[in-house]
């Protein structure tokens, strides 16, 4: 007989956790208290909510409790339901779970739409089967799933990337496909960068400092370029895949910003426009489910939806976690050679290791250095993503991930060693932008805190779980063994980390891998230690970030603002962003006060220039305030020009840059040798004094100490190249070192050698191209005389006396050891006003060192000798 027999309609039960006992195929019994909890108060306070979100630690059955609620929904309403995940491997996991352990039938769809199994897709719209499939199958341009009634957003934490990666055009200097654009784009912003800053966004940069640089064009410059940007783009993304996020935000430039870095441009609004993408916005309820919502309003922001209702972490979970985890810092007391060595020492004791990495290159060299000394089988991201099952039945194995600290899990036997390279800080460079130039990280202090308790999880994902962490990367390792930092993290973790730093300090190689073997062995011995960390846990308490309810006040305003943008309604924007600014009271919300004073002024300049009255005041007001709310961030400093300064006030602008761009610097220097101990810094130290007082090491101790000091530092080996010079935006000493001068007289060669160094920067040197760099050519000798055929060429050298420039490179040394005792992180506007000042009163300050250069012209100090 062709005809199917249909079934009774299936009835719903009260609440999502009572279906769970009708599934006769589920694997345990019943749902466990906390998820029960929770079910029961989403069915009685939050089934008619437009927003709702759920909060679940790690391990406590939170893919359960909403593919519960998902089917319970399906049942009751007959509704066409969306399950998001990040990650293809993480949908094949939640339908895998579903049909194995807890006896619910869904459906995957991943891949092209094109290939969906027409029968699946008629059960989904016929609100037959929840459908499993990644955020990208809802926020796409054309998605498949346009009209869900429900949306269920797993790991909301990791939302942001995926969701506003619809409204963001990232222009990739390293794909082959954007190059050309990428060059257009340089040419079209090349009139509004200081030289320095070119160089780093054509790629011409090899130091820390240049790999980290980031930028953003100011609105009123972005609105001179706005009418050539569309034409080059328009030219530019219709062959390739950029043309879809370009298609979003061609109509909406007056509510974006354009980001720059040294590896791509960016161009996305400050918040996604969810509400204008009716695949999500029209949905009748969207429910987040993560670990970690935070309190600050960063799920609202993450998302584009105001008022969102919150289902509290349920009782208990506030203070227990979730396994066990046994921290190693071995860079707390082994050198950066015996770290890689431990590494892979700890790699052959185990079965199968994770390690996560924040770049390709850094995988590779890690993937390298294991072929090399191990026969270990080496998996990557790809590898494992359709299927881990390869991976965790290989008892002689490494996976080895690039950019991905979360939605790769690993309970159980599956992996007992964990191994972190790299503080998963921010995941787009506006993040990096507001973080490290606008002094706003207390935005992202919860957002960050969530991804570093992500990728420290990635093997403790239930109560009975366990794995050692290996923390390696200075900024990481300052980020969980720093003390004032860990008393914004959960008890158990607390504990967990005050007991690895103890035990780590003053550990030898030896101590780390016999350490390491207890733990995994898991027995009577680590039964006792164990003991000590559950105690300790007693005692700590969970302190809540400065500023959070503040944040949390404005979120609504901000959405607010950027829909209005997004509208043209620039009365309505700059109306919005007052009221933000009348929530920012706490002091240590000064930097996201600038931020907003900046965005206020940015919305009074468009209403001025599309023809709104009497807002060019407003527009002056507001970034004169910018500027003020935070004077230490040099990139708000520069909003002075669009405030009809007068040529004194540009005179101080350009000198309050440089000051803070030197502050930047040292940032980015101390950031890069680690605050935990003084090792790196007294390495480094020691290379300067010594190679100030050697023949061959005097040029390289010179160029460290211009970036001890903050400045972009090189020096080349090339055909008549000067030796260092130090250069900060379009100000540049290029020195001539005569440091091993063999008689008391300058030679009429070495001083037309030390004059012509101008010449040959602009010629070599990208950042000295334009002819906005003002290059200082400097002599450092400990000649007193000129030849009388060389001082004609020294009317504009400078002279600095050996010993002397000696004895002030030695009180640099002392004073950026004072302020490294205070430095934490990079964005730190207390600390950068304190460095400021510093850097004044001992007369090392980018500005007094050009005015004490511009004193001792070499043609003045040195006498002339027949």
């Amino acid at each position: 007989m062709a005809f199917k027999k249909r079934g009774t309609k299936q009835t719903a039960t009260v609440s999502p956790d009572q279906l769970f006992r009708e599934l006769p195929r589920r694997k345990f019994p019943d749902v466990l208290p906390h998820q029960q909890s929770i079910m029961q108060r989403y069915a009685e306070e939050a089934e008619t909510k437009p927003d709702v979100a759920l909060q679940l630690p790690t391990g406590s059955g939170k893919t359960l409790v909403g593919l519960l609620i998902a089917e319970w929904r399906r049942r009751k309403f007959n509704e066409k339901i969306v399950y998001l995940c990040p990650t293809i491997q993480l949908v094949n996991q939640a339908v895998e779970q579903a049909e194995t352990k807890y006896g619910l039938t869904v459906l995957g769809f991943t891949g092209s739409k094109g290939k969906y199994d027409p029968s699946d897709i008629a059960r989904y719209k016929q609100g037959m089967a929840v459908a499993v499939t990644t955020y990208s199958s809802v926020f796409n341009t054309h998605p498949f799933f346009d009209d869900p009634d429900i949306i269920i957003v797993d790991d909301a934490h990791a939302a942001e990337n995926y969701v506003s990666k619809l409204w963001s055009l990232e222009v990739d200097l390293f794909n082959d496909n954007h190059q050309a654009l990428h060059g257009a784009l340089c040419s079209l912003v090349k009139p509004y960068l200081d030289g320095t800053s070119y160089s780093r966004l054509t790629g011409k940069w090899d130091s820390p400092s240049d790999k980290g640089w980031v930028d953003k064009l100011p609105t009123p410059i972005f609105d001179m370029i706005k009418d050539d940007l569309v034409e080059v783009l328009d030219e530019y993304t219709d062959d390739n895949n950029l043309k879809f996020s370009w298609s979003m935000l061609r109509s909406h430039l007056q509510a974006c910003h354009l980001y720059l870095s040294s590896k791509s441009f960016l161009l996305r609004p400050l918040l996604p426009p969810t509400w204008a993408h009716s695949a999500f916005t029209n949905a009748k309820q969207r429910i987040y489910m993560s670990a970690t919502l935070g309190e600050g309003g960063d799920l609202e922001r993450l998302v584009g939806r105001k008022n969102i209702y919150r289902l509290p972490t349920p009782d208990g979970w506030d203070t227990q976690g979730v396994g066990r985890r046994f921290f190693m810092f071995p860079s707390l007391t082994l050198s950066d050679d015996e770290c890689s060595k431990l590494n892979l020492e700890l790699f052959k004791k185990s079965k199968r290791s994770l390690v996560l990495v924040p770049s390709d290159s850094q995988s590779n060299q890690i993937q390298d250095n294991v072929l090399e000394h191990t026969d270990l089988e080496v998996f990557n991201a790809r590898d494992i993503e359709n299927s881990k099952s390869r991976f965790v039945t290989n008892d002689n194995a490494i996976a080895v991930v690039a950019n991905r600290y979360d939605g790769i899990d690993f309970p159980g036997d599956e992996c007992r060693l964990l191994v972190i390279e790299g503080l998963p800080k921010t995941v787009n460079i506006q993040e990096q932008f507001l973080m490290s130039r606008i002094g706003a990280r207390i935005l992202f202090n919860e957002r960050i805190q969530t991804r570093v308790i992500q990728a420290i999880g990635r093997c403790t994902r239930s109560l009975e779980d366990f794995s050692a962490v290996v923390v390696n990367g200075n900024e990481l390792v300052d980020f969980l063994a720093d003390p004032a930092r860990r008393n914004y993290l959960h008890p158990e973790l607390q504990a967990e980390l005050e007991f690895g730093v103890d035990q780590s300090i003053d550990s030898t190689f030896a101590d780390f891998v016999e350490n390491y073997q207890i733990f995994v062995d898991n027995g009577e011995t680590w039964e006792d230690i164990n003991s000590e960390i559950v105690d300790s846990r007693a005692l700590k308490t969970k302190k809540k970030f400065p500023g959070i309810d503040n944040l949390a006040n404005c979120v609504s305003s901000e959405i607010d603002y950027v829909t209005a943008l997004w509208s043209c309604d620039y009365e309505e924007a700059l109306s919005q962003s007052e009221r933000i600014l009348g929530s920012l009271s706490t002091d240590g919300l000064r930097g996201y006060r600038a931020l907003w004073e900046y965005l206020a002024g940015s919305a009074a300049y468009m209403a001025d220039k599309n023809g709104y009255s009497n807002y060019k005041l407003k527009t002056k007001e507001h970034f004169t305030r910018a500027k003020k709310a935070a004077k230490d961030i040099p990139w708000l400093v520069g909003l002075q020009r669009f405030a009809n300064s007068s040529e004194t006030d540009n005179v101080k602008e350009t000198q309050d840059v440089l000051l803070m761009k030197q502050v930047e610097g040292i940032e980015n220097f101390l950031s890069t040798i680690g605050c935990m101990h003084d090792r790196k810094l007294s390495q480094r130290e020691r290379k300067i004094r010594d190679g100030l007082n050697s023949k061959n090491q005097f040029e390289e101790a010179h160029r460290l100490l211009g970036e001890h000091l903050g400045f972009e530092a090189r020096k080349v080996e090339d055909d008549a190249s000067p030796d260092p010079w130090w250069q900060l935006a379009d100000l540049c000493f290029v020195f001539e070192d005569h440091a091993n001068a063999e008689s008391d007289t300058l030679s009429a060669t070495k001083a037309r050698q030390a004059a012509t160094h101008p010449n040959w920067m602009v010629e070599n040197v990208d950042s000295c191209g334009s002819n906005s760099v003002e290059i200082i050519p400097v002599l450092i000798s400990p000649v007193t005389k000129v030849t009388k055929g060389g001082a004609p060429h020294l009317h504009n050298v400078m002279f600095w006396e050996l010993n002397e420039f000696k004895s002030w490179a030695l009180l640099v040394l002392d004073a950026i050891r004072e302020l490294r005792v205070t430095f934490q992180e990079p964005g730190d506007l207390a600390w950068r006003s304190e460095a400021a000042d510093k850097l004044m009163t001992a007369r090392i300050d980018v500005n007094n060192i050009k005015e004490m250069l511009c004193r001792q012209c070499s043609k003045d100090i040195l006498k002339v000798v027949v």
